[in-house]
C-alpha cells in the first residue's frame, strides 16, 4: 500500500466495511479512532517498549504511587510523555481471549493515554465487537497498517488522523457541527489570524503556542500547526486547549499526542467556568464557540468573576445577556492575549450576527464591543455565506483580533463582505450546503492582507438555480449581482450616543362622577376583582359614612377565594387576604367619600391646567393624607395633548430651553416630563467636536423642527466619560453592504396580474363547462 496520508486514512477508514450492519453508520469513529490511536502509539513505543518493561519490572514490588511511577517510567521512554507495561500488543492478543487481553493491553498505558481511550469508552466497543465475533477481525486488519514513525511521521499521522475525523464528522451530521468545523471556514480563519505573522514564523527557532477554548476535535489546533510547518517545519508550535464534550476532548487529545504534543495541555471542563489554563497568555488564539448557547447552569460563577474581580478578571467589560454566550467566549480569549510587550497576539474567532448588534447603549453587549473597538482590538470581520457549517445555515462571521495592529491599521476597522464566495456541494451535508475554494479564501485573505477597499466588484459566479416547479413567471425577478466588498472605518464610526428625549405633560382634571365610582376599587392589581366582587355581593352595602355591613364578606370567603384563585391567578395570597378584609373596603370607602365632598365644592368642570390643582384642593378645606390625594388625583386626571404643560419646579438659574429650562413670564420653569412621549435619539459619536456640540447640533437639526417643545434629559450621563448620553457601539455590517435593488415598473406588475386573472377565468369557464 502506498503510505500517502490519503490513502492511509481510506484504508483504516475501510474498517467501516466490516462494521456495516453491526454499528450505526455515526458510531465508526467511534470504534475507527481510538483503534488507530493504539495502532500509533504502540508503533511510537515500539523502540522503548523492552527497557520501559525492564524498569517497570524493577520496581513494581515497591508499590509507588502512579504519579512517581510515571515519573520514573518516562524517564526510559526519551522524548515521550508516556508509556505501557502491559507485555501485549496487537500481535499477541490471541483469538479466543482476545476481549480480556486488548482491555488488559490498553490498562498498560500510562494516565493520560489511558484516559483517551476512557473518554471513548473504548471498553463498551470492544464488548460490542466481541459480542458480533467481529474484535479479532478488526484487530487484524488494523495491523496491517504500519503507523510507526518510521514509516510516517508525526506530521503525515497527524494529516491521516484529521482526515479520519473529518470522515467520523460527515457520517454523523446531526451532531457533526458540535464537534468539528469545516475545513474550508478553519483554514480561512487560520490564514487570517497567522498571514500577518508570515515574517516572523519563519525565522529560525521560531517557537509560538496556540490556543483553543472550545477545542471540539482539534481542527483548529491542527490547521495552526500545519500552516506554520508549511512555512517553516523546524519551528516549534505548542498547542493547548479546553473542551467540554468528553468524547471531542478525546479525539482532540488523541490527535495532539500523535502529532507529539504535550497532552496534558488538554483540557476537560467548561472553559467559561473552569478555566483550567488560567493566568496563561498565548501567541495565536482560534475558536468557534457554539451560537447563542445560555450559560444560566454556570451564571452564578460568571457574575461573580464579574463582580468581584472587574477587569483584573475576564469579565470586566461587562456580561451579555444569559441567553447568548458568544462574548463570554471573546472576553475569555482576549484576556490571554500574550502582552504587547512580550510581541502581542492574535485572535480568530467565528461568530453569529447577534455580538455584532444585539444589546442598546450601555447593554453589556455594547459595553464589550466598546471596550474592544476603544482599546483598538478588532482588525477585521469577514462576513461568511450563508449554509457553511453542518448544524445551521445563519449568518456567520468570523472576527480576527490582535493587540499588535501595524501602523496603518490603528484606530481601523476593515469589514469584509464575503457573503457570495461560495460554491455549491455535490452532496449536502448537514446543514452544510455551501464550500468555499482555495480562490475564495485566497480573495479574502489578499483584500485582507492589502488592507484593500473594495467597492461591490461583482464576482464570476454562477446564477442561483432556480425550481422548475409551478407555474414559471415569463418576468422572473432580476437576481441580485453577486459582489465583493471592503470597508474600512475609524473604530469610533460604529459608536453613538444615545439622548434621552424628553416632552411636557399635559394633563386634565374632573370630577366626574365617571371618574370618582374608579375610587371604591383598590388600585392594581386588586381592582379588577374588587370590581367583580362588589357586582356579586355589595348589592346591598349602603355608603353611608357608618354602615357596619359595608364590606362584610364573611359568609362568602370561600366561594370567592375560589373565583379569584381560578380568574386571577396571578394575585398572591397575600393580597386575596387583604381583598378579603373589611378594613380594605372601608378604607377604600372613605376615598370615595371624600372625591364626592370635593365634588360638591368643585362641580363636574373640565380643567386644562393642573398647575393650579394643589391650590384648588387646599382652598376646599377638605384634608387629604398622602395615600387619599394620590389616589384622587389618578383617578380624576388624564393626559390631555390640549392641556396646559405641568409645572415641575421653578429655578433661579438661567433659562436653557435646550436641557428643559424654559423662560416663561420671566421666570425660568422646568416642566414635568411625559414618559408616553419619552424618546432615544442616537447620536454618532464625532471626536473631532465636544460632545455639547455634537449632541447640541444633531439636536436643533433633527429633533427641534419636528417637537419645538422637546428638550435633552441632561440627567442621562454616560457612566465612563460622564459626558450627556449613553455611549454605545453596534456594528451593522448588512447596512454598509446593502446594494439597492430596484423594484419592477408598476405597468409591468399590473400587466402581469391581468395575463394571471385571464388564465384564472379560462380554467374556471372551463371546470363549469
Amino acid at each position: 500500500m502506498n503510505q500517502t496520508p490519503n490513502n492511509l486514512a481510506s484504508f483504516i477508514w475501510s474498517l467501516a466495511d466490516l462494521l456495516r450492519g453491526d454499528f450505526k453508520q455515526s458510531q465508526y469513529g467511534r470504534i475507527i479512532l481510538p483503534f488507530t490511536l493504539l495502532r500509533r502509539l504502540e508503533g511510537v513505543l515500539e523502540p522503548t517498549k523492552a527497557s520501559v518493561l525492564e524498569r517497570y519490572e524493577s520496581i513494581k514490588d515497591q508499590n509507588l504511587p502512579e504519579e512517581a511511577l510515571e515519573t520514573i517510567l518516562i524517564n526510559s521512554t526519551p522524548g515521550l510523555t508516556f508509556y505501557n507495561i502491559s507485555q501485549m500488543d496487537l500481535s499477541k492478543l490471541g483469538e479466543s481471549g482476545i476481549k480480556d487481553n486488548l482491555e488488559s493491553y490498553i490498562q498498560g498505558f500510562s494516565r493520560d493515554a489511558r484516559e483517551i481511550f476512557e473518554h471513548f469508552k473504548f471498553s463498551e466497543f470492544i464488548g460490542l465487537l466481541s459480542d458480533g465475533n467481529l474484535l479479532y477481525k478488526i484487530v487484524q486488519k488494523v495491523r496491517q497498517a504500519d503507523l510507526s514513525p518510521q514509516a510516517i511521521s508525526n506530521h503525515d499521522m497527524g494529516l491521516v488522523f484529521e482526515e479520519l475525523i473529518r470522515r467520523f464528522a460527515e457520517s454523523s451530521n446531526e451532531t457533526a457541527g458540535e464537534h468539528f468545523t469545516p475545513r474550508d471556514i478553519v483554514r480561512l480563519t487560520t490564514s487570517l489570524v497567522f498571514m500577518e505573522d508570515d515574517q516572523a514564523l519563519t525565522q529560525p527557532g521560531a517557537i509560538r503556542t496556540i490556543y483553543d477554548p472550545t477545542a471540539g476535535t482539534g481542527g483548529f489546533l491542527s490547521s495552526g500547526m500545519e500552516y506554520v510547518h508549511k512555512m517553516n517545519p523546524q519551528a516549534v508550535m505548542k498547542a493547548f486547549g479546553q473542551e467540554l464534550n468528553p468524547e471531542s476532548y478525546a479525539i482532540c487529545k488523541a490527535d495532539m499526542m500523535i502529532k507529539g504534543q504535550d497532552v496534558s495541555n488538554i483540557k476537560l471542563g467548561n472553559t467559561l467556568s473552569d478555566d483550567q489554563l488560567g493566568n496563561q497568555s498565548f501567541d495565536y488564539m482560534l475558536s468557534n464557540p457554539p451560537f447563542g448557547v445560555d450559560w444560566k447552569k454556570i451564571e452564578g460563577s460568571i457574575k461573580d468573576e464579574n463582580t468581584q474581580k472587574g477587569f483584573n478578571g475576564r469579565f470586566g467589560p461587562g456580561l451579555p445577556r444569559v441567553s447568548d454566550g458568544s462574548l463570554l467566549f471573546l472576553l475569555h480569549l482576549i484576556s490571554k492575549l500574550r502582552d504587547s510587550s512580550e510581541g502581542g497576539a492574535r485572535i480568530g474567532i467565528i461568530l453569529n450576527g447577534s455580538p455584532l448588534f444585539t444589546g442598546g447603549a450601555g447593554s453589556g453587549e455594547s459595553e464589550i464591543r466598546r471596550y474592544i473597538l476603544e482599546a483598538d482590538l478588532l482588525e477585521t470581520i469577514v462576513a461568511l455565506p450563508n449554509d457553511m457549517f453542518y448544524n445551521t445555515g445563519i449568518a456567520t462571521y468570523v472576527w480576527v483580533l490582535t493587540n499588535k495592529k501595524i501602523n496603518e491599521r490603528k484606530g481601523k476597522v476593515q469589514l469584509i463582505n464575503g457573503v457570495n464566495l461560495f460554491g455549491k456541494m455535490r452532496k449536502s451535508l448537514g446543514a452544510k450546503r455551501n464550500i468555499m475554494s482555495s480562490e475564495d479564501i485566497r480573495t479574502i485573505t489578499r483584500c485582507f492582507g492589502n488592507f484593500e477597499l473594495v467597492d461591490a466588484r461583482l464576482l464570476d459566479k454562477p446564477a442561483e438555480q432556480k425550481s422548475n416547479r409551478g407555474r414559471q413567471s415569463e418576468n422572473a425577478k432580476t437576481e441580485t449581482p453577486k459582489t465583493f466588498g471592503s470597508k474600512i472605518f475609524d473604530y469610533y464610526e460604529f459608536g453613538y450616543r444615545r439622548l434621552t428625549i424628553e416632552r411636557p405633560l399635559r394633563e386634565s382634571y374632573q370630577f366626574s362622577d365617571e371618574r370618582i365610582a374608579t375610587l371604591r376599587y383598590a388600585p392594581k392589581p386588586l381592582g379588577d376583582p374588587m370590581e367583580w366582587i362588589y357586582e356579586n355581593y355589595g348589592e346591598s352595602w349602603s355608603d353611608e359614612k357608618d354602615s357596619p355591613q359595608y364590606g362584610d364578606l364573611s359568609g362568602h370567603q370561600d366561594e370567592i377565594r375560589a373565583y379569584i384563585k381560578k380568574h386571577f391567578s396571578t394575585l398572591k395570597e397575600k393580597q386575596i387576604k387583604d381583598l378579603l378584609k373589611q378594613d380594605t373596603w372601608t378604607s377604600q370607602k372613605e376615598i370615595l367619600l371624600k372625591a364626592r365632598q370635593l365634588q360638591e365644592v368643585l362641580g363636574t368642570d373640565q380643567y386644562d391646567d393642573m398647575n393650579d390643582y394643589e391650590a384648588v384642593l387646599k382652598k376646599t378645606g377638605i384634608k387629604l393624607d398622602g395615600i387619599e390625594k394620590k389616589q384622587i388625583t389618578a383617578a380624576v386626571s388624564w393626559k390631555n395633548p390640549e392641556a396646559q404643560k405641568v409645572i415641575k419646579k421653578i429655578h433661579k438659574t438661567k433659562a436653557n430651553p435646550l436641557y428643559g429650562l424654559f423662560e416663561v413670564d420671566g421666570r425660568t420653569v422646568e416642566y414635568k416630563s411625559d414618559g408616553d412621549l419619552r424618546d432615544n435619539e442616537n447620536v454618532s459619536l464625532d471626536p473631532t467636536r465636544s460632545v455639547n456640540e455634537v449632541n447640541e447640533a444633531y439636536f436643533k437639526k433633527e429633533v427641534l423642527p419636528h417637537v419645538p417643545e422637546a428638550w435633552i434629559d441632561g440627567s442621562k450621563k454616560d457612566d465612563k466619560d460622564g459626558e450627556i448620553g449613553i455611549v454605545g457601539y453596534e456594528i451593522p455590517f448588512n447596512r454598509h453592504f446593502y446594494v439597492y435593488t430596484p423594484p419592477r415598473d408598476l405597468a409591468e406588475i399590473d400587466a402581469e396580474l391581468d395575463q394571471v386573472s385571464a388564465e384564472i377565468m379560462e380554467l374556471l369557464r372551463e371546470v363549469h363547462s
